[in-house]
């Protein structure tokens, strides 16, 4: 595989930063070990491998790279975000009783629940022990917070996901906190550990927060109108299980008495019936409110764009803006 024919701004960059990523990828596989339970790195290797773009540990590693960072710490901190994510994804499916992720059985599905939540927790201090390896106080606040508001969109979310009253205010504190927090932390510590500026560590908390948002946005409104086979997931999987997304808390706010009483007994007390999906979009497609969604996204993408001025004028920097696009071109 060559730069030249490469077209996704995702696999550029893990062209450019094909070295370091080796290394991360390194990395996790020594620490995902364990000597005495062999079910930890078979629970993990079954996520890790599973194909996934990597895109929060490379984030890490291009914004080093772009502030001119030279040393390895970025490589602890990059393999440090994707333990956090995989931890994520472990208690996320068994908290949503998933079956499929990437296009694959989940683990609670191949073992059971306690399995995964107790790898999850594995990963979690391991994840710990990498910060801590870089010796900076200042990245592990950062990433510490970040756990920490990871756990508290999640339990916003659960509380939210089935309260009609949700508005966008609310999913968008979620989105911040289950999602976002993640991809600005990444981008954030690896400006910090490179020795940026303020203003630079900032642009890049702001570019990672921005596109953590459109990222999410777009998830949820391909849920309701992406290809299966791109996704790994049906169409209306959100729907089915009850989850007030954008595109739902958007057709709410408009809706008729009676539609409300429709949204209240399907998602509210979760009595679906055969044909209320079709009926649903029926009422998104009636307030446009997948279009409406769509606008956030790209607005967001638009913020992150934004955010990256401060930066050098590099070919990361460019990339970077990309992957603001690519994020929300998912949609077209």
């Amino acid at each position: 595989m060559t730069v030249s024919t490469i077209s996704k701004p995702h696999e550029r960059l893990a062209e450019m930063l094909v070295d370091e990523m080796e290394a991360v990828n390194t990395l996790i596989r020594t620490r995902m070990a364990s000597e005495h339970a062999p079910r930890i790195p078979e629970v993990t290797a079954h996520l890790v491998e599973a194909g996934g773009k990597r895109l929060r540990p490379m984030l890490t590693l291009a914004a080093a790279r772009l502030l001119g960072y030279s040393g390895d710490h970025h490589v602890r901190l990059a393999a440090t975000v994707e333990f956090i994510h995989t931890a994520t994804l472990l208690h996320d499916d068994v908290v949503d009783e998933s079956g499929q992720r990437r296009g694959r059985p989940t683990a609670n599905l191949l073992w059971d629940n306690k399995s995964s939540v107790l790898v999850g927790d594995y990963l979690f201090s391991r994840s710990f022990q990498l910060m801590v390896e870089t010796g900076s106080l200042r990245v592990l606040d950062i990433l510490a917070n970040a756990s920490a508001t990871i756990a508290e969109g999640e339990v916003l979310q659960m509380t939210a996901a089935t309260d009609l009253g949700t508005d966008e205010r609310v999913y968008l504190q979620v989105v911040r906190g289950k999602t976002a927090a993640l991809f600005s932390a990444a981008t954030e510590v690896g400006g910090v550990i490179a020795g940026a500026s303020e203003e630079q560590v900032k642009a890049l908390f702001e570019y990672g927060d921005a596109l953590g948002v459109a990222f999410q946005i777009a998830d949820d409104l391909l849920d309701y109108q992406g290809d299966s086979a791109a996704t790994g997931k049906n169409v209306g999987d959100d729907f089915r299980e009850r989850k007030l997304t954008l595109p739902v808390i958007k057709a709410v706010a408009q809706a008729s008495p009676e539609e409300h009483i429709f949204w209240e007994r399907t998602i509210g007390r979760g009595r679906q019936e055969e044909g209320d999906l079709d009926h649903a979009l029926a009422l998104m497609n009636k307030y446009k409110t997948l279009e409406a969604t769509r606008s956030d996204a790209i607005g967001w993408a638009a913020n992150a764009k934004s955010a990256l001025e401060p930066l050098p004028n590099h070919e990361i920097r460019s990339l970077l803006s990309d992957l603001a696009d690519y994020v929300v071109s998912r949609l077209n």
